[in-house]
């Protein structure tokens, strides 16, 4: 299978030269890489032209954008433009963060996975964080999720899906949009990938209410976004959050911001959430 692999890349001087050694050294070589150096302003763009010279799949983009790092709108416009500079000629789009170690059959693994069932639309493996000099599992989220970190598109579950949005929640709407046309998601747990970077970690305080907005967009409904919101802040042991997500939830609905999905995908999420929900309790 042809991979294609987007890496925005934000001053990632510290963890670049890794993610792109770790990529040039696959069993599998991708196709193509594009690394997309956003707006950077430190040695990610030498790393990126060093890595560029020594092989001629690695390709350096240019992009200019704000410095925030706000969740979701940035890192898309980055990826949206590697992608203009890409063909069609793809059997599987990734789109990776510029922060991670990839074990050397991670490409190779994801092509089997893919190649045995048509319906598969989405693959990945998990991330990890050092901790006290031991590498364990960053999580943050359900094992059946896909981080925003290390996706990976079938190309027709990729058109389906028309692309990714630039907003905070992205990284949940393609797999709800990738279930509403018959895909189906797949985690391997055997394919440890090394996070160099702890997720959130450069989010700025402007940031906080993102995540209610995104809920909004996603048409939950108060109800499940209260539940939502209370499994999160829960998680991350933080009832402040819980605040900031159903205020920024409020706030969106209250400025009528523009939904992620039509109507009848909203519903389609909606009851998809509840069956998840309610299956936890039978």
């Amino acid at each position: 299978m042809k991979f294609y692999i987007i890496i925005p890349a934000h001053n990632e001087e510290d963890s670049l030269a890794l993610t792109l050694e770790s990529l040039a050294t696959q069993t599998l070589r991708p196709e193509k890489v594009v690394v997309v150096n956003d707006n950077s302003s430190d040695a990610t763009q030498n790393i990126a032209e060093t890595f560029s010279a020594t092989y001629d799949f690695i390709e350096v983009l240019q992009n200019t954008s704000s410095n925030k790092h706000l969740p979701g709108t940035k890192i898309i416009n980055a990826f949206n433009k590697g992608l203009e500079a890409l063909d069609n000629h793809y059997d599987v789009l990734c789109k990776f963060d510029a922060d991670l170690i990839f074990p050397n059959n991670y490409l190779e693994k994801l092509s089997l996975h893919f190649s045995a069932n048509d319906k598969t639309g989405m693959v990945s493996g998990f991330c990890y964080i050092q901790k006290s000099n031991q590498w364990i599992l960053e999580n943050l989220t359900r094992k059946d999720h896909i981080r925003g970190a290390l996706k990976a598109y079938k190309k027709e579950c990729f058109k389906d899906i028309g692309g990714l949005k630039p907003s905070i929640g992205w990284d949940t709407v393609d797999e709800l949009l990738a279930k509403y046309y018959g895909w189906e998601i797949l985690t391997d747990n055997t394919l440890h990938v090394k996070h160099l970077k702890p997720t959130g970690a450069n989010y700025n305080k402007g940031s906080k209410y993102l995540q209610g907005e995104a809920m909004y967009k996603l048409r939950l409904g108060f109800a499940l976004t209260l539940i939502t919101a209370l499994k999160m802040s829960f998680k991350k042991k933080s009832f402040p959050l819980f605040v900031d997500y159903i205020e920024g939830y409020l706030k969106a609905k209250k400025h009528s911001i523009e939904f992620l999905v039509d109507a009848d995908q909203g519903q389609f999420i909606r009851k998809l959430r509840w069956k998840g929900i309610f299956d936890r309790f039978s």
